[in-house]
């Protein structure tokens, strides 16, 4: 990851070998904060693999604390997902069995 940017709080952060699927959950996660002004991201070219990602912040936070955040959010929200199916699936292996 790079980050590119004269202010803390207004930072572009550059994500390599991501998509849409990172892209855009990991903007839903960061928007969630109310400490967000702005998050969006784009894809800079079909033909290569990387999100500019940026995030501006009200006050003095800086930009690297909600991304971190959305981050953490967003693996968590996955861990939640992954041991819902694996409970899931393994009753509906003893069902079936």
């Amino acid at each position: 990851i790079q980050a590119d940017g004269t202010d803390g709080n207004c930072v572009t952060f550059v994500l390599h070998d991501e998509d849409h699927t990172l892209g855009n959950s990991l903007r839903y996660m960061v928007m969630k904060n109310p400490d967000v002004e702005f998050c969006g991201y784009c894809i800079t070219h079909p033909s290569e693999s990387k999100i500019n990602f940026r995030i501006q912040t009200r006050g003095a936070l800086p930009a690297v604390e909600p991304f971190r955040k959305g981050l953490n959010d967003l693996m968590g929200v996955c861990q939640h997902v992954l041991s819902t199916f694996e409970v899931r699936h393994s009753w509906e292996l003893r069902v079936c069995s």
